[in-house]
Formats: C-alpha cells, structure tokens, sequence
C-alpha cells in the first residue's frame, strides 16, 4: 500500500516535469480562450484601417496631404489622450459597459466625419469630427490583454500571452492598412472608412458578448480602492515613458522610409522596407513567447531596450536600400521584446482592478509617441533631408534608456497588502454584465 501511494506522486511529478515549457500550442488551449480571441481580432481589426483610411478620403475630397494627415493626427492623439480613461472605466464598470456605447459613438463619429468629407466640409469640421472618432476608439488589445490576465492568473503562460497579443497586433497593422487601401482605391475612397465603422460596430458588439470572460469588478464599498488610477504607480509611468520611445520608432520609420525611398526614385521600395522592419517585429514576438525565460523581466526590458537604442541609433547613417532592411530588421527585432516585456511587467505591478487602464496607458504612449515622431521626422525631412528623420528614433529611443536606467528600480513589484483587503465585511469580486 506504501508503495502505491508513493507511486503515484511520483507519477505525477514526472508528468509535471515532462510538460513542455509554455509555448502558444498550451496557450491557445486554454479553456475558454477562443471565445474572446476570435471576436477581440475581428473588433481590433479595424483600428488599424483608421488612420489610412481617413489619409486616402480626406486628400481624395481637399486634393492635400497636409489636410489629410492633419485630420488623421487630430484622431491619433485624440485616441491617446482618452483610451487611458475609457480603460479606466472598464476596470471600474466592466469592459461590456464600457465597450457598448463606444463602439456606439465611434460607428456615428466615423460615419460623420465619412459624410462631411465627402460634403467637402471646412477643414475646422472634420477636425471636429475626428476629435470623437479618435476618442471613441474601442481598446480592445488591452481589453483581450486584461482576460488573458483572469484566465492565467498569474502563470508563465503571461508572458507567452503578452508576446502572442504583440504579434497579433503587428498582424493586424499588416492586414489592416491593405484592406482599407485596397477598399478607397478599388471601390470608393470613402469605402475605407465606412467598412472601419462597420466592423467597429459589429465586432466590439461580438467582443462584449463574451461577457463571461471579462474580467471581475469590485462592488463593495472599498471598491474606490481598487480603482485607483494605475497611472499612481510608479512603474506604470517608467514603462510609459519606455513606450514612448517606442512610438517614436513607428512614427520615424513611417516618416523617413517614405521620404528615403523617395529620393532614391524607387517609392514602391517603402512597402517593402517597412514590411521588413514589421516582420522583424512578428519574428521576434514568436520567439519571446516560445523561450521559457529565467532572468527577471526587468532585466530583460533594461537589456532589450538598450539593445533597441543602439539599432536605432545607426538609422540615420544608411544610405542604401539593403543595409537600411538589415537595420530595420533588427529595429523590428529589437521591438517586440521590450513590448512584450512591458506588458508582462503590468501583471506584476498592478491591481487587477487597474490592469485594462494600464494597458491602455501603454497603448496610449505609442500612439502618442507615434504621432510626435511623424510630426518631427517629417519637419526634419523637409529642412535637412538625406535621412534627417532617423534622427527621431534615435533620440526618442536614447531619452526613454536614460530614464528606464535611472528608475528601473521602480519596476519591482511590492507587496499590496492584500491580508488586510481581506477583512470582515469585504466581499469577493464579481463579473458585472
């Protein structure tokens, strides 16, 4: 009888030891998982097309670039400014509550900055709505991120997580930009930018269906404490900081590709070159979610970001196509670890009750960080030319090192007291619908 209850632990200690490393085969089968992935990729899908879409209808309807990428940065940085707070309120509501009437609001904004280009409205007008349509954007990536977080609850798997979100939304930018390109020239130039509302509309609608994976909402009287904004804790706002450079990498490469090509006479070469630098990114993304890690995340996003600035930082001295796709490659390379690394660092950092805003601060700061650099490549390229605008990932990249060197040690978890939290009267969380 001994011996056969000593067997079996036995068994089951092989078993453990046997099972492979987490890997996206384990990932995928968690239970439950298809149900928010399948409608979080078709309701994220869109925002990818938001930005293209409004460039090719607006300079169709104004014959300018300049007022086709002024409304399409007024959308951008509106979308920055607001996704932390609408991320903020489905920690506090729950994702359904919030998502319904966003998606709501962005299909009517959309559809209403479509009509008023078409109308060819004042530039003041379709400034004004832009500003909504960019606000109302849905968060989705974080949304999906935050119910990666309640299904693993703390398991290897996140970081295996994180780096399948990170591809997921490279692929997106991928599919998305050629779909609503292919819609404004093949069927209409507002084509692009209905279908984007569209699919706003139906897939957020999908995504908030799934109400039993959303992650739980606090609904007792200390719930105030739970939703404190996460943009209080101090490593949230290093690693924005980190995403910032990161914004300023997408937004210099668009920029500076575009007018590199350019002047070599060869502009059809800027797809290619970017999608270099994107499939470095991919590439890259599998990889970190493939290796079973032991060094402490915030090692690996110290040593992941200086290897980052130091790919950046030789943009701007090349001058022929092949040695700027083997740069680009490893920029891309260089990417997606220190956003992977990023994203796994919230789960340590902050309450579950702030982790969809966190994310959305993450999200945000790229974007924002985008739409500075192509404003800042582009004034560069116009004034100096000959790769002036590589100089932006440079400099966004070396900044947002010098900072996440001096305050890494903000990136520790410490502990949140949760005994206490735990006292008579408190009740668990809940799923709210």
């Amino acid at each position: 009888m001994a011996s056969t209850v000593t067997s079996e632990p036995s068994k089951e200690s092989k078993d453990s030891s046997a099972e492979p490393r987490p890997g996206y085969g384990q990932l995928l089968r968690t239970r439950g998982a298809w149900t928010f992935l399948l409608p979080g990729f078709a309701a994220r899908q869109p925002f990818a097309m938001l930005t293209i879409s409004i460039v090719l209808l607006v300079q169709h309807t104004t014959g300018s670039y300049g007022a086709a990428g002024a409304a399409a940065a007024v959308t951008g940085v509106s979308m920055a400014l607001c996704a932390p707070f609408t991320g903020r309120l489905a920690d506090r509501y729950g994702q359904r509550a919030v998502l319904v009437p966003g998606v709501l609001v962005h299909a009517v904004s959309g559809l209403a900055l479509t009509a008023l280009a078409l109308a060819h409205a004042p530039l003041w007008a379709l400034f004004a709505a832009a500003v909504p349509t960019g606000a109302s954007v849905p968060q989705v990536g974080p949304m999906v991120r935050a119910r990666w977080g309640v299904k693993l609850k703390g398991s290897p798997l996140m970081t295996t997580a994180a780096a399948f979100e990170s591809v997921t939304d490279e692929l997106t930018f991928v599919v998305g930009p050629l779909l609503a390109t292919a819609l404004c020239t093949a069927v209409n130039p507002a084509a692009g930018l209905v279908a984007e509302a569209s699919l706003t509309l139906f897939g957020g609608l999908l995504f908030a269906a799934r109400k039993g994976t959303q992650p739980p909402v606090a609904v007792d009287g200390h719930a105030r404490v739970e939703h404190a904004s996460a943009l209080r804790i101090p490593g949230v706002r290093v690693l924005i900081a980190a995403f910032l450079g990161i914004g300023s990498v997408f937004g210099g490469m668009q920029v500076s590709l575009a007018a590199f090509t350019e002047s070599i006479g060869e502009p059809g070469l800027n797809g290619v070159l970017y999608g270099t630098f994107a499939a470095g990114n991919m590439i890259s993304g599998l990889v970190c979610g493939a290796v079973a890690w032991k060094a402490a995340p915030q090692r690996r996003l110290v040593v992941g970001y200086t290897a980052l600035a130091l790919t950046a930082s030789g943009l701007w001295a090349a001058h022929s196509v092949p040695l700027l796709a083997g740069l680009g490659l490893l920029v891309g390379m260089c990417i997606a670890p220190a956003l992977v690394t990023g994203y796994t660092l919230v789960e340590d950092l902050v309450p579950a009750g702030a982790r969809t805003e966190a994310f959305t601060w993450l999200t945000g700061a790229v974007a924002l960080g985008q739409a500075a650099a192509v404003t800042a490549a582009g004034q560069l390229e116009d004034r100096f030319r000959d790769g002036a605008g590589f100089l932006v990932p440079l400099a966004g990249t070396v900044l947002a090192l010098g900072t996440l060197l001096a305050l890494r040690s903000r990136l520790v978890a410490h502990p949140r007291g949760r005994t206490v939290a735990r006292g008579v009267g408190h009740r668990s969380p809940v799923t709210v619908d």
